[in-house]
C-alpha cells in the first residue's frame, strides 16, 4: 500500500514538472508574447543601414524654349536634372544635334532647382566641322534634326526629340534671308538692265549706228562675273554662319587677275584708239589738202589747154601739171581707202549677241578668247560648290591661279594684233 502511494506521488510530480516545462516553452514560443519583426520591417532596416541604395532616375530632355539656330540662345528642360547634378559636373554638358557633339558650347546658365539650362549656340574651332556638316548643302531655310544634351565624352541623355519627334534647325533666318535675297536680286537685276542698255560691260565709245549698242567686252564681263560670285557668296555665308572675315588670299589673287585682265585690255584698246585717231587725223588733213590742191591744178591745166599755141615752156609746164594732178588723184584715192579702214562700218561696231561678242573679234572667233571663257566657267562651278557644301570661300591653289593667269596673259598678248570691231 505504501509502495503504491509512493509510485503515484512520483508519477504526479513528474507530470507536474513536465506540464510546467511545456507551459514555459509554450509561453516563450507564443507569437503574442513578444512579436518579432515582419519581413518588410527587416528589409527596411537593411536598407536604412545603407547596404543597397535605390538608384536615382536618369535625366531626360523633355522640352526646349527658343530657336535651334546658330548664334542664338536655347533653353533646355531636363527631368531629374537636380538629382543628376548633385553627383556630376554640369558645366561640362554640351548639346548633341543629329548625334554629333557640339564641342566647346557649354551652358551659359545652369538652374538645377528648376531643371533647366541655357546654351548659346556658336561656332568654335572645335565644332566648326560639325556645324558645316549640319548647315552645309541646305535644301531650305530649316531642316529637322534630333536634339539632346550630355557630357562630352559620354553617351547623351535620353530625349523626346528623336527621329519620331525632331526639332527644326534654322539654317537661315526667314526675315534676314528674305531681306538679303531682295537686296541681291535687286542688285543683280539692276546690273542686267545696265548691261543690256548701257556700256557697263561693253566696248567703250559711242556706237556709230544710231539706236544700237557696242559689243560686249570679255575683260569687263569676266570682272563682273567674279564680282557677283563673291558678292552673293559673302552674303550667303554671313547669313548662315554670321562670319565676316571669309575672303581668302587666293580669292584676292583671282580678283586681281580678272581686274588686271580688264585693265590690260583697256590699255591696249586705248592705245589702239589713240593710234587710230592720230592716223585718222593725219589722213583727214592730207585729204583736205589734196581736195583743195586738185581743183587748183585742174584750173591751171585747163587754162593752158585753152591756148591756141603753147610755147615749149608752157607745154612742159602743162605736162608737169598733169603729172601732179594724176599723182594727187591717186594719193587721194589711197587716203580715202585708208580712212575707210580706220573708220569701220557702222555694222562692224554693233553688238551681235553676248557669246559672239566675247568669243570673237573683228576677224572672227578666237581660241584665246574661248580659253579664258572656259576656265572662268570651270572655276565658277568650283566656287559655287565650295560655298554651298562647305560654307566657305574656296582656297584656290597657286597652280590653279597660275593657270588662270596664263590664260589671261595669253588673251592680253593676242589683244595687240587683234582686229577691233
Amino acid at each position: 500500500m505504501i509502495l503504491k502511494a509512493s509510485r503515484l506521488f512520483l508519477f504526479t510530480f513528474i507530470a507536474f514538472v513536465l506540464m510546467g516545462s511545456g507551459f514555459a516553452v509554450a509561453q516563450t514560443a507564443s507569437p503574442t508574447a513578444t512579436p518579432g519583426p515582419s519581413p518588410k520591417a527587416v528589409q527596411s532596416q537593411v536598407s536604412s543601414a545603407g547596404a543597397t541604395p535605390t538608384p536615382a532616375p536618369p535625366p531626360k530632355v523633355t522640352g526646349t524654349d527658343g530657336h535651334l539656330e546658330l548664334d542664338d540662345i536655347i533653353q533646355v528642360q531636363v527631368d531629374h536634372f537636380s538629382e543628376w547634378a548633385a553627383t556630376n559636373d554640369t558645366t561640362k554638358l554640351i548639346p548633341f544635334i543629329n548625334g554629333r557633339a557640339i564641342r566647346g558650347v557649354y551652358p551659359e546658365e545652369i538652374h538645377p532647382d528648376k531643371n533647366r539650362l541655357h546654351f548659346h549656340l556658336e561656332i568654335t574651332p572645335a565644332n566648326k566641322e560639325v556645324w558645316t556638316d549640319l548647315l552645309g548643302a541646305p535644301t531650305g531655310t530649316h531642316h529637322p534634326v534630333t536634339f539632346t544634351i550630355g557630357l562630352e565624352n559620354q553617351s547623351p541623355f535620353d530625349s523626346i526629340y528623336g527621329q519620331d519627334n525632331p526639332l527644326p534647325l534654322t539654317v537661315i533666318s526667314s526675315l534676314y534671308g528674305w531681306i538679303a535675297l531682295l537686296v541681291v536680286l535687286f542688285t543683280f537685276i539692276l546690273f542686267l538692265w545696265l548691261a543690256r542698255t548701257t556700256n557697263l560691260i561693253r566696248e567703250p565709245g559711242d556706237c556709230p549706228a544710231p539706236g544700237k549698242l557696242r559689243p560686249y567686252n570679255l575683260g569687263r564681263t569676266q570682272m563682273a562675273f567674279w564680282f557677283f560670285m563673291i558678292y552673293a557668296s559673302y552674303v550667303t555665308i554671313w547669313l548662315i554662319t554670321n562670319a565676316l572675315d571669309t575672303i581668302t588670299p587666293s580669292l584676292l589673287g583671282l580678283m586681281g587677275i580678272s581686274a588686271g585682265t580688264a585693265l590690260g585690255e583697256a590699255l591696249i584698246d586705248s592705245g589702239k584708239d589713240n593710234a587710230n585717231s592720230d592716223r585718222l587725223q593725219t589722213a583727214t588733213s592730207e585729204k583736205q589738202s589734196l581736195e583743195q590742191g586738185i581743183p587748183e591744178l585742174q584750173t591751171q591745166v585747163d587754162a593752158l589747154n585753152t591756148r591756141t599755141s603753147l610755147a615749149p615752156e608752157d607745154a612742159s609746164n602743162r605736162d608737169s601739171l598733169n603729172k601732179q594732178l594724176q599723182a594727187s588723184r591717186t594719193q587721194l584715192a589711197q587716203i580715202n581707202q585708208q580712212l575707210q579702214s580706220l573708220s569701220p562700218s557702222a555694222t562692224a561696231s554693233v553688238s551681235k549677241g553676248f557669246l559672239t561678242d566675247i568669243l570673237s573679234d573683228g576677224s572672227g572667233y578666237s581660241f584665246h578668247r574661248f580659253q579664258i571663257f572656259a576656265w572662268t566657267i570651270v572655276l565658277g562651278i568650283m566656287f559655287v560648290s565650295s560655298v554651298y557644301n562647305n560654307l566657305s570661300m574656296p582656297e584656290f591653289s597657286t597652280t590653279l591661279l597660275g593657270l588662270m593667269g596664263i590664260s589671261s596673259g595669253t588673251y592680253i598678248g593676242f589683244k595687240f594684233p587683234e582686229t577691233k570691231y
